[in-house]
């Protein structure tokens, strides 16, 4: 089975692969996980590379980076360790969850990935209007025991209009939010807000884009667990990197 989307998709003419960024758990003091981010073969940024693929090839822009990330995933993260993959998709190239779901799948029976080390972030930067279909979306992703996530929390379309309507399981609280959060009260108490209403819906809060010990105090401060950004590490091209800064530093990502 296969949807309308998926079968009708032009073959890409760009090429790319995957670089990964670590998430520190900051409580237990380990990498929690790796975000796969797009990058050319020859370095080039998402941006770049996103320039490059027509609306034709969205769709199967889409499943190849999953697929991708899986394949680089199931080949660099240690055996034994228990570390989630974060993949982005965009909920506009999914037409019917469950058959755009196929090729995940098949991705992870082929490399031996557990579908529940798996995380899927979607961007509040890219506006849906079907608020219908992202829910249908996010349960078939559940059924399938994926992980979910809001991107770029705070700084999109929908704002908290997203959790009335439904709750993923983690948000990502936007580095706009973040940067010198340290040094503004104004931010550190719309975070606060932002950190007891997902403790009240269950759901797990990240901070992205910290870039200052400062920045990764005050937010450690108010509450949250889970950190990503420059002061830990630079994605790494087709590897894992080692932290470079953080209350433990020797944790690698080896």
């Amino acid at each position: 089975m296969a949807c309308k989307g998926c079968s009708s998709s032009s073959e890409l003419d760009v090429d790319f692969s995957m670089a990964f960024q670590p998430i520190y758990d900051a409580v237990a003091e380990r990498v929690w996980g790796y975000e796969a981010l797009v990058r050319g073969t020859s370095g080039e940024g998402a941006a770049e590379i996103l320039s490059k693929v027509s609306p034709e090839q969205k769709y199967r822009f889409d499943q190849d980076c999953r697929v991708k990330a899986i394949e680089l995933a199931a080949r660099l993260f240690p055996a034994g360790e228990d570390l989630m993959l974060s993949i982005n998709f965009m909920p506009n190239a999914v037409y019917e969850p469950a058959a755009c779901l196929r090729a995940t799948l098949q991705a992870a029976k082929r490399y031996s990935f557990p579908t529940s080390s798996i995380m899927f972030e979607f961007t509040e930067n890219e506006e849906v209007s079907d608020t219908a279909h992202l829910m249908n979306i996010i349960t078939e992703y559940r059924r399938q025991g994926f992980t979910t996530a809001i991107d770029d929390f705070g700084a999109g379309h929908a704002g908290l209009g997203l959790l009335v309507d439904f709750q993923p399981d983690l948000i990502k609280i936007d580095m706009k939010l973040i940067r010198g959060v340290d040094s503004s009260a104004a931010r550190r108490i719309v975070i606060a807000g932002i950190v007891a209403m997902s403790r009240d819906l269950d759901l797990v809060v990240l901070a992205e884009g910290i870039e200052t010990e400062a920045e990764f105090l005050a937010l450690r401060a108010a509450g949250i667990r889970l950190f990503q950004g420059y002061w830990f590490a630079k994605p790494a091209f087709e590897e894992l990197p080692q932290l470079q800064a953080g209350p433990s530093p020797a944790t690698a990502a080896s």
